[in-house]
């Protein structure tokens, strides 16, 4: 389960946890303790929640990897946060995706699997909730 927000005042959060993979090897760590692999959060650029193959999340650092791609790039959200998974972590062979927010509240919810559970409220009451493309 992962979680972005961000608040009125402009700062972004984080927050991710893991259920861990079936059939996990025994004594497996997961990004998800590891900032800046499954998680990640700055408010000069965004934060990220990551999901899939952790070990993988890990090599590419993968939460701090899009807001590097932003801070030092100036990519937007959506580029930095394609670029990792559907590019980056598939190189690799790497599974999974993110959700994130920018300081701006662009959202951004990619995925490289069939599906990812996924969803997302903003504060005018839109939202909406997918599994599939």
């Amino acid at each position: 389960m992962g979680a972005v927000a961000l608040d009125r005042d402009g700062q972004v959060c984080a927050a991710t946890s893991t259920g861990g993979m079936t059939n996990k090897r025994y004594g497996r760590i997961g990004d998800t303790p590891l900032i800046g692999a499954g998680t990640y959060a700055s408010n000069r650029t965004c934060a990220v929640s990551c999901t899939g193959h952790g070990e993988l999340f890990i090599r590419q650092v993968a939460a701090h990897q899009v807001h590097c791609l932003m801070a030092y790039k100036g990519m937007p959200l959506q580029e930095a946060c394609d670029e990792v998974v559907l590019q980056d972590l598939v190189a690799i062979g790497g599974e999974g995706g993110l959700i994130a927010i920018d300081t701006a509240g662009n959202i951004a919810m990619p995925f490289n699997t069939a599906g990812m559970y996924r969803g997302f409220k903003k504060s005018d009451g839109s939202g909406g909730v997918a599994i599939y493309r």
